[in-house]
């Protein structure tokens, strides 16, 4: 039967799971029920915690995708040490860097009650590692580097993966349209200027050359806001406040130049 799958912030039922001591039917229920789960949600594996239930059993897929039934499962030995990009169900396929041991042996029940053990690396040591963090009532964010874990909270304050940043940035690549229309603002003015002071026939041409000056600053204004948008969106930790202040300075822009052109047109035109 497929079960539905505990997601956070529902805490672990328990801190520790118990031992099967029971190898019966209502065990083989189980075993069928996280397979079918795995199976529905295209999982790698599942313990008992994340469908509900208390009992200390793990079932993952091995290397060849067939399923591997691990209970009462212990990590007896570790060697090795790498760090993983790491998501889970639980955390809604939550993206975080974590420790992990390279390689582990462990030892467990098979369904007959038989006692097995086990010695994995790569991949696979890295997902019965995950697995059996809860059957600890854990999961992998307990061994998160406190830098990491400040950034996964932060995912899991915003419900996503995101380019982190920890306050807004100070610095934006769309400064750079800013830059120029403010420098195309003043050479609007300096036109302007100067047409005071020349005869009509020059007033005609500086008048063509002040209205092309407007057109590029305007285009460049208008690119401003489009990739100014596009930049604020990367940044979901102050996206709002971003938006505000791209409209405001856009719109600032925008009346500067129509100011000025409107100069130009009563005096010189």
């Amino acid at each position: 039967m497929i079960k539905n799958i505990i997601t956070y912030p529902t805490p672990p039922s328990v801190e520790y799971s118990t031992d099967v001591r029971k190898f019966d039917d209502e065990l083989f229920a189980l075993l069928d029920d996280l397979k079918d789960t795995i199976k529905a949600n295209d999982l790698d594996g599942l313990a008992c915690f994340q469908i509900g239930s208390f009992y200390n059993v793990v079932v993952v897929k091995d290397k060849n995708g067939d399923f591997l039934e691990l209970i009462n499962p212990r990590i007896i030995k570790t060697n090795g040490k790498q760090t993983t990009l790491e998501k889970t169900a639980y955390f809604g396929d939550l993206e975080a860097k974590v420790i992990r041991y390279d390689e582990i042996s462990l030892v467990y029940q098979d369904r007959d009650a038989k006692d097995k053990s086990l010695q994995a690396d790569g991949e696979f040591s890295i997902l019965l590692q995950r697995k059996i963090d809860y059957t600890f009532g854990s999961s992998f964010i307990n061994k998160l580097t406190a830098d990491e874990r400040e950034k996964f909270e932060m995912k899991l304050e915003h419900g996503a993966d995101m380019a982190i940043a920890q306050s807004c940035p100070t610095v934006f690549k769309r400064d750079y349209f800013k830059k120029g229309v403010n420098l195309l603002s003043i050479l609007m003015v300096v036109i302007f200027v100067i047409s005071l002071f020349v005869d009509e026939q020059m007033q005609q041409q500086m008048w063509t050359t002040q209205i092309n000056t407007f057109l590029t600053a305007l285009g460049v204004n208008i690119g401003y806001f489009f990739y100014g948008y596009y930049e604020g969106k990367k940044f979901s930790s102050c996206t709002s406040c971003q938006i505000g202040n791209i409209i405001g300075t856009f719109s600032i822009a925008l009346f500067r130049l129509l100011a000025i052109l409107g100069l130009s047109y009563i005096f010189i035109a």
